[in-house]
């Protein structure tokens, strides 16, 4: 299978869709960044010993999310998917495939490629003609609709904690980007790199820029923000559910699996990665996380989501 190339950092190489797609996330996200403010200097951070982490004050770090799984229980553009079905975007036969992926996904815990792709298509085939504003009043909707509900407390309490340090939070995600801003912006993070659907004059044409933000893209979309942030990447986390996201973990000196899958799960052992599972509330053997996150994810993550509603970056 296709999937077992990701297993290895570059192993598959990024083609030139994957490029280009990447850049254009990258150029989305900087565009719907929710604030152009940095951190003054590293100065503010104290000097200790052992360096906390997140480092507070860095700001040459920020942490890098996938979505789906991750972030929230389930897959955006399914959740979408659904709200447009309410609209009456469409027929109930592309509901009744958008439930079954959803299913899937819910139940094996990990993305089809075939399913995935399958959903694209049909979200592609559904806003052609669409204008992009009317799309994102009804993603705002649809958010508190089928999404509020399913973020996972825990993740939301290390995304707190890199804020809380002064850090920059984006989500990297295969959902289109214009999704994956609103739930960045209601979760109080910095933006959102996502698969960038082709418009002209403010209309969906029914194309992609590139190809879906996924796999080895989601990497090339974070390096290239990371070039044009002035960020180190070595000293910036990223956080992920799938052994899709080898490549995207690779890159940064800090990686995480969180509620990883099965391949995750033992790539991530093997390379000494940290590891946390929300699914069950089990730590696993390696656990690592930061201590501020871990006693945010152990309060049930309160705080930080009434924090993290409010905070505007």
């Amino acid at each position: 299978m296709a999937a077992f190339g990701w297993l290895t950092p570059r192993r598959r190489p990024a083609t030139a869709r994957s490029v280009l797609a990447g850049e254009a996330a990258a150029e989305a996200a900087r565009k719907t960044s929710l604030s152009d403010d940095r951190p003054d200097s590293a100065a503010e951070a104290e000097e200790s010993e052992e360096t906390p982490f997140p480092v507070v004050g860095d700001d040459r770090a920020a942490a890098f999310f996938d979505l789906d799984n991750t972030v929230m229980q389930g897959a955006a553009i399914f959740h979408f998917g659904r709200g447009l079905y309410k609209r009456k975007f469409f027929q109930r036969r592309e509901l009744a495939r958008f439930a079954w992926q959803q299913a899937w996904f819910r139940l094996a815990g990990v993305e089809d490629p075939g399913h995935m792709q399958d959903a694209r298509d049909s979200a592609l085939s559904i806003v052609k003609g669409h204008r992009v504003s009317e799309l994102m009043s009804i993603g705002e909707e649809i958010y508190d609709e089928y999404m509020a509900d399913r973020i996972w407390p825990g993740t939301r309490a290390l995304a707190q904690a890199h804020l809380d340090a002064g850090q920059r939070v984006w989500l990297v995600t295969a959902a289109p980007v214009e999704t994956a801003t609103i739930i960045a912006r209601r979760l109080g993070l910095t933006g959102a790199l996502g698969t960038v659907a082709e418009s002209v004059g403010g209309v969906y044409t029914g194309r992609l820029v590139g190809e879906p933000l996924h796999g080895p893209a989601k990497a090339e979309a974070v390096r290239a923000l990371a070039a044009a942030e002035g960020l180190d990447l070595d000293r910036c986390a990223a956080y992920s559910d799938s052994h899709n996201d080898i490549p995207m973990l690779s890159l940064v000196g800090h990686p995480y699996a969180i509620n990883p899958d099965a391949k995750l799960r033992k790539y991530a052992r093997s390379r000494d990665w940290r590891l946390r599972d929300y699914r069950t509330g089990r730590k696993a053997a390696r656990v690592g996380i930061p201590a501020a996150a871990g006693v945010g994810a152990i309060a049930g993550g309160t705080a930080a989501a009434v924090a993290l509603h409010r905070r505007r970056r």
